[in-house]
């Protein structure tokens, strides 16, 4: 039986991540009344409600999608959970570990996924098993690098209070494809950034993983023209490249992992063009698969991360 969906937010990327590829969307509700009316008008959802706290209500509705600003996500996602339905998260799912804890408690009966577009691609896997069967020897370093658009004026992402910031739109990207190729139990996690964007939010951030075994995982994250999303990983007798992982459009794209052997010919390994978004859903309402395990560690670290940038600017 179909998911009976309701969208907690009038949103763009809802629009993306759920309504462009078909999904089941029974409700939507927003902070203003009369855009959530003309937004469901443009995406024929049968039903309005007036508040968020009201579509928790409905009884018709098994799953809510939450696309908030970043601060709203852990509220509403508490909420929901105690509301008996199952909850799909923007990511960031929330945005520190005491955060995570609460969600956790109220998430005993029902199933928690963090929206991160980019996991369980299949190059994932192929890193993966070069990470850990050593085909070009041991991994020395993985560099991930993100440039996103600059903000537009007055939105959420120049306030830190709403969780504002470029390392929490990169964040959950980066995390995730550590967790998935090289394992998320580094020995040491640290953060930088300047702080000094609009109202004092981070408009660029470097953070670092450091395992025991001297294997450092790097993020430099920043605003700018260029849009940029690569992975270079290093290893002993090989570099893999990964170019545009996360693409600024819409539909299927095609993406490429670059090995380029010390004492080899370069080769080229080619995955078919993937819609993220069709995939995500795919896995979203594979019986709503439960991320909330997944996404555990990923939050841990993200809140270690940041706060330490945040205490080496206080300390300066």
């Amino acid at each position: 039986m179909p998911l009976e969906i309701g969208l907690i937010g009038a949103t763009g990327i809802a629009e993306r991540t759920l309504l462009a590829q078909g999904a089941g969307v029974r409700a939507v509700a927003a902070s203003d009344p009369v855009r959530a009316k003309e937004y469901a008008g443009r995406h024929e959802i049968p039903v309005v409600h007036e508040n968020y706290a009201a579509l928790l209500a409905d009884p018709a509705i098994d799953a809510v999608y939450i696309s908030l600003h970043n601060s709203a996500h852990h509220r509403w996602a508490v909420r929901a959970a105690v509301a008996g339905k199952h909850v799909i998260v923007e990511k960031p799912l929330c945005l520190t570990a005491e955060e995570l804890a609460e969600l956790s408690f109220a998430a005993t009966d029902v199933k928690v996924f963090e929206a991160v577009a980019t996991a369980d691609h299949p190059w994932q896997q192929t890193v993966h098993d070069f990470v850990h069967g050593e085909p070009y020897g041991p991994l020395v370093k993985a560099e991930t690098t993100v440039r996103f658009a600059v903000p537009a004026p007055g939105g959420y992402r120049d306030r830190p209070e709403l969780g504002g910031g470029i390392f929490y739109d990169a964040a959950s990207y980066w995390l995730q494809a550590v967790q998935a190729t090289i394992g998320l139990d580094p020995v040491a996690a640290e953060g930088r950034s300047d702080f000094d964007g609009p109202n004092g939010v981070d408009r660029s951030f470097e953070a670092s993983l450091r395992w025991a075994t001297g294997v450092e995982a790097t993020l430099t994250a920043d605003v700018g023209e260029q849009h940029i999303s690569d992975h270079v990983f290093t290893f002993e007798r090989a570099t893999v490249k990964l170019r545009n992982f996360l693409r600024p459009v819409a539909g299927a794209v095609p993406l490429n992992l670059i090995v380029t052997p010390t004492d080899g010919d370069r080769q080229v390994i080619g995955f078919p063009a993937i819609s993220y978004y069709e995939r995500q859903l795919t896995r979203i309402l594979d019986s709503l698969t439960d991320d909330l395990d997944a996404a555990t560690p990923r939050i841990t670290l993200m809140d270690e991360i940041y706060s330490d940038a945040r205490r080496r600017k206080d300390n300066r």
